[in-house]
């Protein structure tokens, strides 16, 4: 009886390890690149967070065959880092393995993939004020109904060398604020002056009485 719980446990055991390490395992290295991914953005330029906007555009590449495409149910569009913002930021680590990649941390857009629609799709984006200064690329991923990753396409080139952009996050205090501190600062100012002059009067009396 012993030696039959003991064949169970292992069992189980085996099976939740090849549970674990099945799901949320694919590659981005086996992900084939299917779509054409463009923005409106170019080289070396610079978005300020909450002011500029980027056009992004995709659509599947023509030249593969039909069918390619059968699985996709939703596109998802994110903001990357390029490497040269990722040094030395393990927060920003690009790993192989999807599930712990942390290459792409800013959602764009997410649209379900329509399949008779082959034509370019685009999404007109505001940067968002979360984003952090650094150098960027886009990148869309084609998902299958189970929500996993299927193909891909990028504004750049496989070494993320090419078509990178800047983001400047927001610097420096806004006019509203150096506005309150002047004027809290001149409160400051008077109401020290008031409290020297009632005290100095209050001590000529003193003195008089």
């Amino acid at each position: 009886m012993a030696a039959v719980r003991a064949v169970l446990l292992a069992s189980l055991l085996l099976f939740c390890c090849l549970a674990a390490t099945s799901h949320g395992s694919v590659l981005f290295s086996s992900l084939p690149r299917t779509l054409e991914v463009t923005a409106s953005s170019k080289q070396g330029q610079v978005l300020k967070v909450g002011v500029d906007k980027m056009t992004v555009t995709w659509r599947l590449n023509q030249s593969l065959a039909a069918g390619t495409d059968s699985t996709y149910k939703t596109i998802k569009v994110k903001l990357c880092y390029a490497p040269v913002s990722q040094v030395d930021r393990a927060w920003r680590k690009t790993v192989d393995n999807l599930a712990k990649d942390k290459t792409c941390q800013f959602k764009i857009v997410s649209r379900p993939y329509d399949a008779s629609n082959r034509t370019v799709q685009r999404f007109e984006w505001t940067i968002e004020r979360d984003v952090p200064t650094a150098t960027y690329f886009v990148r869309a991923t084609a998902f299958n109904s189970d929500d996993v990753e299927v193909g891909y396409g990028q504004t750049t080139d496989a070494k993320k060398t090419t078509n990178l952009f800047e983001v400047q996050s927001i610097t420096g205090r806004h006019v509203s604020l150096d506005i309150a501190s002047v004027c809290f600062s001149a409160f400051s100012v008077l109401s020290l002056l008031g409290f020297f002059v009632a005290e100095k009067r209050r001590t000529k009396r003193s003195e008089r009485t």
